[in-house]
């Protein structure tokens, strides 16, 4: 993604502490303790701004660029580049909703933006596709607030959260509200993923009882908070998936140089040369397809959720074939538990799943482009 000199410094900066302290090494090291992350470790990366990018100025937040949705993908993108843990999707995906509706949590979003408070969004129920304008879950009004009752899983670091962002039918309509994982009536049981350590968690509400200033936004105001906070969500994960390949492309192309067949390098065969051609191709398609979505995404645009689910129905689908053609580019070391290929094929299946396949993403780019079509052309 292109980056103006202020978002190259901010990248950068963020490319070498994440080379520091999170490195491939540390992610098997987190794996080998049974850990996603260091909690230290994000308020570190939190002082360097990175949670307050999609917050306004007088909220205490701010980015680089004035872009916050570019600067945060750009951070992304870099934390593609060593699967990096941390919580940087569940954190942005909460204050982007937050920040549209603030009146009454600017403290909690204050936590947030400093790193002191992790919080989690809560859309996916069990056995249930990504449907978050559709939950199950229920929230009931009370004398002093609300009863939360249902349960939710695959909620990202929600086992290390103490904050969760809830979607529940009140009256009818979804509606967000804030819980705290430590209420008397929430039990975190901790669910792992393909990826060494991204963790999930299933949460179950038992007659939860929330103030009734725990409620995030009116009820015409949610399903649109709710749209922002899926597009966010979204282009992080294409921007980390983009990241992700960039670093992997590297990779076997140094590998293809270095190793020789018959006395001459890998590279220099022209079927491998082709076949990398192809990659690289698909490649700048995946980062194209991104950057359009993460511009539109930022602007606000009537198209953004068109162009996100082109970016993710693209990206989604070509991301882990392009993975498993370097995994075989680089022979049988390729798939050995040593070799680093398998961190990063790991978390491209698992952005590829979730938020939407791609099939899903295709269907919805179907419709959307069928609905933009005038009545006669359609006739």
């Amino acid at each position: 993604m292109t980056a103006n000199p202020e978002q190259m410094l901010f990248t950068s900066t963020a490319q070498a502490f994440l080379e520091k302290e999170a490195p491939l090494s540390r992610v098997r090291q987190l794996h080998d303790e049974d850990t996603s992350f260091d909690a230290q470790w994000w308020g570190r990366a939190a002082e360097l701004g990175w949670a307050g990018l999609l917050v306004p100025e007088d909220l205490g937040g701010g980015s680089v660029s004035g872009d916050g949705v570019a600067d945060l993908a750009l951070i992304a993108e870099q934390a593609g580049r060593t699967v990096a843990p941390g919580p940087l999707h569940p954190v942005s995906a909460v204050l982007a909703g937050l920040v549209e509706a603030p009146q009454g949590h600017e403290e909690t979003i204050e936590t947030l933006i400093a790193g002191e408070t992790i919080a989690s969004w809560a859309t996916y129920e069990p056995k249930r596709p990504f449907a978050p304008t559709a939950p199950t879950v229920t929230a009931t009004r009370t004398a002093t607030g609300y009863r939360i009752d249902g349960v939710k899983d695959r909620v990202e670091a929600g086992d290390q959260a103490g904050l969760l962002l809830v979607v529940a039918l009140l009256d009818g309509q979804p509606r967000q509200f804030l819980v705290a994982t430590d209420a008397t009536g929430v039990t975190v049981t901790a669910q792992k993923s393909l990826d060494l350590v991204k963790r999930y968690a299933r949460v179950e509400f038992d007659g939860v009882a929330v103030e009734e200033s725990a409620v995030v936004g009116a009820a015409e105001q949610t399903p649109a908070i709710i749209e922002r906070q899926r597009q966010i969500a979204l282009v992080l994960q294409c921007a980390e998936t983009v990241g992700i390949l960039d670093a992997v492309l590297a990779m076997t192309n140094q590998w293809l140089l270095d190793r020789n067949s018959f006395g001459r390098p890998l590279a220099s065969y022209q079927a491998l040369k082709h076949r990398f051609a192809d990659m690289k191709m698909w490649f700048e398609a995946a980062r194209a397809t991104t950057t359009g979505a993460v511009a539109a995404v930022g602007a606000r645009s009537k198209r953004a959720a068109f162009l996100v689910s082109v970016a993710k129905a693209y990206v989604g689908e070509r991301a882990p074939v392009m993975l498993q053609d370097c995994v075989q580019l680089h022979g049988g070391i390729g798939v050995t538990w040593e070799h680093d290929l398998h961190l990063y094929l790991r978390r491209a299946s698992l952005n590829r799943a979730m938020f939407g396949a791609p099939e899903d993403h295709h269907r919805a780019v179907f419709e959307l482009s069928r609905r933009s079509q005038p009545e006669e052309a359609r006739a």
